[in-house]
């Protein structure tokens, strides 16, 4: 009977150690841990390049705001930065060694401060971004209204300016023939609804009225401002910080409209007993006593919440600070000033 042999076992001195199933086992292992380590190894190479990749993509995104005048930082903070996207109404960009570099708590939507004797930009956040801006509206009215009427004219209160809700001269009454001076002051310093409505109907209506309004912002070369009405309640009224800096260098420039807003309180020829009345200004820096304020507007609606127009002289140069979406608009805009008298000093001392 024939034997049938066993293949030795793996500890048999006949079989090689090299040739060995358990050590083929380890290198199959071995083997193993090596792709598993070459896997690890291109996932951490893929996750490097994904974040290099985002890093180099937020980079590009500040650059993007930065060249709409700001960039915004973790904690609210915003700061002016060189940006070569052309400016409104033939203003520049100012030399970045007089640029002004501010950090807000709670910032605003978007802010802009101009020295309006050069026309230069010193700091700029969302500057070209249009944004609702409620009765800064009016500035633009206001610059209509002058080149329509002359002061001592007297325009006939229609009953469709009664019409309006928000704030308004609330003395206004059909049929009434008031100077278009006061109506002026009317919208200015107490941002009467009624008193814009006023001059509109008087000017051939809403739609002739808003139309010479979009034909001036078109003359000054605003990038981003369309107006919808005359008094800034519609949404539609939009424009930007750039847009409104220029605005207002045209409203001071008007010595009928700089002599309005620059007083706190003022009487002005009116149909009512004793033939005078009493307006008082709604704007912060002029109530408070602040120093260098000539003037402008404040404004809010719920879709373009507080914003403010400061126009102040100090130590030589007239600055604009415009605020657009601000929780405390007053205090952002002295906070502008400040922080360029604080580079003109440096500048100076040095």
């Amino acid at each position: 009977m024939r034997r049938r042999c066993r293949p030795p076992s793996p500890a048999s001195p006949l079989i090689p150690v090299s040739h060995r199933r358990r050590p083929k086992r380890k290198l199959q292992r071995s083997g193993a841990r090596y792709v598993a380590v070459l896997a690890l190894a291109a996932s951490c190479a893929a996750l490097l390049v994904a974040v290099v990749a985002g890093g180099a993509r937020e980079s590009a995104t500040r650059l993007h705001d930065n060249a709409r005048g700001a960039r915004a930082h973790p904690g609210g903070t915003a700061a002016a930065v060189a940006a070569p996207e052309p400016l409104s109404g033939g203003f520049a960009w100012a030399p970045s060694a007089e640029r002004v570099v501010l950090r807000f708590r709670r910032p605003p939507r978007a802010a802009l401060l101009a020295d309006l004797d050069r026309r230069e930009v010193l700091f700029a956040r969302r500057a070209l971004r249009p944004y609702p801006i409620a009765s800064l509206t009016k500035i633009a009215s206001a610059l209509v209204a002058v080149r329509l009427f002359a002061p001592a004219r007297r325009l006939r209160v229609r009953a469709a300016a009664l019409r309006y809700s928000g704030s308004g001269m609330g003395v206004l009454r059909a049929g009434m023939r008031v100077r278009a001076e006061t109506l002026l002051a009317g919208m200015l310093v107490v941002s009467g609804n009624d008193a814009a409505l006023a001059l509109a109907h008087a000017a051939g209506g809403n739609r002739r009225f808003v139309a010479a309004m979009n034909a001036l912002a078109r003359s000054l070369r605003l990038r981003c401002t369309h107006f919808r009405d005359p008094h800034g309640l519609s949404a539609g009224d939009r424009s930007c910080a750039a847009d409104l800096a220029v605005l207002a260098r045209a409203a001071i420039a008007e010595p009928r409209i700089r002599r309005i807003v620059a007083r706190r309180a003022a009487a002005y020829p009116f149909p009512i007993r004793g033939g005078r009345l009493w307006l008082v200004s709604h704007n912060p820096l002029l109530r408070s006593g602040y120093p260098g304020t000539i003037g402008l507007k404040t404004g809010y609606t719920e879709a373009a919440g507080r914003c403010f127009v400061a126009v102040v002289h100090r130590r030589g140069r007239t600055y604009a600070a415009v605020v657009l979406g601000s929780p405390n608009p007053a205090a952002h805009a002295r906070a502008l000033i400040e922080a360029a008298e604080r580079k003109v000093s440096a500048a100076r001392a040095g």
